[in-house]
């Protein structure tokens, strides 16, 4: 038991390292592209070369780990991170920023697919529910805090402080590029996880038959199903979304309201994240008493509001909007997929990893905005996530899952 809580607490650790590693695009975006001279279009390919890995690594990595196991796939998994960290670190340019970008991805999508099976193996079916949210609060401390390292590192290198992290980072970070110093900072935390988990011991995981995925019939089945697309696009909307307002909004302060990226925008988009965390225990409460779609329907809603008040308000406005949006979207990922497994009988696990290669939507939607911003603008080309939030709003109309969310009335509290 002493060895399943501490691979329990292991799991939530690699939780809170993949959002760590994976959310602090949104914030170093305009130093990006004041470094490199960039055009926003162009800039829309950094989230691209990230996402689009999940597209290229969902469904292998769910073969790989049923041959080459959790252990080795974990280390594969931080050894490709600290390689693409280290590769930016060393040669901080945007040809080798898209290609460190691809790497990292490659290895925080394996990391996806195995972290599930492993923590019901280890914390027990019994308590898996309790230790998925516990798994999300983890990811959600992750993107509020890293944000707000990022603006430490950038206003504390090259300075005065002499503590230990700088008298390393000073000298292997041009003082042009001080953002760079957070891949020095990913490669430690990545080097740090494969030295952990070549350590550890783990379970045996025996995958049932709903997690193993299967690219011959049962994926063809699934493919001939409407819904099945008609899911896989509503995840897609999700991350494009949830990517497409994280990644763009410190450029859009910068642009319309001259708001230091470096400081008051990485404090945005962490405060983005951290209501994002909010909304999910909310939306854990609300999901006791209201049919899944009604909540979607409604906190979609809320997001259309708070994103046209963000684009269109005055600066305080937008600063206080746009992380609303963050709170608006917490429920969409986990009601869009349990949606989704709801509404068919059978293949479950190969259809979550049809499911999970939507989550390239977080590397096309951005570049969609990105490269709309160069024709109209970004405030008109944000208005794009209209159509993403709109096909989301539709899922909460037509969705007819086979089993809804079981709901209790305030009569069955107070019994």
């Amino acid at each position: 038991m002493k060895k399943n809580t501490l691979i329990v607490a292991l799991i939530l650790l690699i939780f809170f390292v993949i959002s760590f590693l994976t959310n602090i695009l949104g914030p170093i975006i305009p130093d990006i592209i004041d470094s490199f001279t960039l055009s926003i279009g162009l800039a829309g390919f950094l989230p691209f070369a990230f996402f689009v890995a999940y597209a290229v690594m969902s469904i292998p990595s769910g073969i790989l780990v049923e041959k080459y196991k959790e252990k080795k796939m974990l280390i594969f998994a931080f050894t490709m991170a600290f390689i693409g960290a280290l590769l930016f670190a060393f040669i901080p340019s945007f040809t080798i920023a898209l290609t460190s970008l691809f790497i990292i991805g490659i290895g925080m999508a394996v990391l996806q697919v195995v972290i599930n099976p492993l923590l019901r193996t280890a914390g027990g079916e019994e308590h898996f529910a309790f230790n998925s949210v516990m798994g999300q609060l983890a990811f959600g401390a992750a993107s509020f805090l890293s944000p707000m390292l990022y603006s430490y590192l950038v206003t504390n290198i090259h300075t005065t402080d002499n503590s230990l992290i700088f008298s390393f980072l000073n000298p292997m970070v041009p003082e042009n590029l001080k953002w760079v110093s957070l891949y020095w900072v990913f490669a430690a935390i990545a080097f740090l996880m494969v030295i952990i988990v070549y350590f550890a011991k783990f379970p045996k995981v025996e995958l049932k038959e709903d997690e193993k995925i299967d690219v011959g019939v049962a994926f063809k089945e699934l493919l001939a199903n409407k819904y099945v697309l008609l899911y896989f696009l509503g995840i897609f909307c999700y991350v494009g979304t949830e990517q497409g307002i994280a990644n763009w909004i410190s450029k859009f302060l910068q642009s319309y309201h001259d708001i230091d990226p470096s400081t008051t925008g990485a404090i945005v988009i962490s405060y983005f994240w951290g209501l994002l965390t909010v909304g999910c225990l909310l939306g854990l409460v609300l999901l006791k008493f209201l049919d899944s779609r009604t909540v979607l329907i409604f906190f979609t809603g809320g997001a259309i509001l708070a994103l046209l008040a963000g684009l269109f308000g005055p600066a305080n406005v937008a600063l206080i909007a746009f992380p609303l949006t963050g709170f608006f979207a917490s429920v969409m990922w986990s009601i869009i997929f349990s949606l989704a497994l709801n509404s068919v009988p059978h293949h479950h696990g190969t259809f979550s990893g049809i499911l999970c290669t939507g989550i390239a939507g977080g590397a096309i939607v951005p570049l969609i905005i990105g490269g709309l911003a160069e024709l109209v603008g970004l405030k008109l080309s944000m208005l794009f996530l209209l159509f993403t939030l709109g096909y989301i709003l539709s899922i909460g109309i037509w969705a007819k899952p086979l089993v809804t969310n079981a709901t209790k009335s305030l009569k069955d509290i107070f019994k």
